[in-house]
Order: C-alpha cells, then structure tokens, then sequence
C-alpha cells in the first residue's frame, strides 16, 4: 500500500472515531509537533499541554479536514495556535517602538545545530515566538500579527531583537 493510500485509511479511521487510527497518527506526528511545541513555549511541561490539547483538537475537528494542506501542516497550525494560546496566558510581549531594522545573521558554519537551538531558547519568549512563527516556521509578519495581536511593524521589531541579540551571542562566540 502506497504512503498516500495508508495515511488516507489512518484519516478515515480517525473520523470514523477509530482509537487504532488515532493512536498511529498521533504516533507519527507527535514527535514533530512536540519539537514545535518546545519551541514555542519553552519548557516541556508546558509543550505537553500544548501537544494533549492540540490532538484532542485534531480527533475531534479531523472530519472537516478537507485535504487542502497536508495532515501534518494542519496538525501543525492547530498547535501552534494552542502554543500560542498557552504563551498568552502570561503577558510576554515587550512593547517595543514599531521601527526594526533587519539584521542579518552569519552563523558559522561549525555552530552546531544544538548550540543554535540554545541559543534560540534562551530569546525572551516574545522574540523567540516571533523568531520561530517567522523563520523557523514560515509565517509572514502579517500573518504572525494576526495570530499574536500585535501590528506587523511589532512583529518585525520584535523579529529585529531576537536577530540583534542572536548575532550578539554568535559574535561573542568568534571572539572566544
């Protein structure tokens, strides 16, 4: 059975309310969901709420999942907005000036993928969200406004600090 075929039974079975279904697409997807999930708020305590809550969401809304995306992209966005539901139940967005500049970064090309992802963590949640929502995941700032409440000249403010102070810290790094 083709890849295609057998993720359209999975999703047909979760419909149809089938625990074996839902139990291998959440198998297949969890580890993924919960890396974005980590990501987003930071902790893991708080990214296993996100994951329960964001596939208790999927069982019980699959049946108008229509195919327009991936399942995994559709996955993806409901948590997202679950972290993103979760991040606001604490104030975390810094006011910020609506006038970022962009600054680039240049990684070296032997920082390792962990250190990186360090790096990123320890952004105030507020820059890390935007970082991730814009650069990791792919979101516009329009859209990243959107889901955060804030204008898209706050998002990309707030995308200019987590990127000043990432090439703060990668600066540091050359200098050891």
């Amino acid at each position: 059975m083709d890849h295609k075929k057998e993720l359209d039974n999975i999703i047909e079975g979760c419909r149809q309310n089938k625990r074996k279904s839902q139990k291998i697409l959440y198998e297949r997807y969890c580890d993924a969901m919960f890396t974005t999930a980590f990501r987003m708020t930071g902790n893991s305590d708080d990214a296993h709420d996100v994951l329960q809550d964001a596939f208790i969401e999927v069982f019980r809304y699959i049946k108008s999942f229509r195919g327009d995306s991936t399942i995994g992209a559709w996955i993806k966005t409901i948590v997202v907005r679950k972290a993103l539901k979760k991040l606001k139940e604490t104030k975390f967005y810094d006011s910020l000036e609506e006038n970022g500049v962009d600054v680039p970064i240049d990684f070296l090309d032997d920082l390792s993928g962990e250190y990186l992802e360090q790096m990123i963590m320890s952004l105030p949640e507020g820059y890390r969200t935007v970082f991730l929502l814009t650069e990791v995941e792919g979101y516009s700032h329009k859209e990243v406004g959107e889901m955060l409440g804030i204008s898209v000249g706050g998002s990309k403010s707030q995308l200019s600090r987590a990127r000043k102070i990432l090439k703060a810290k990668v600066e540091k790094i050359n200098t050891i």
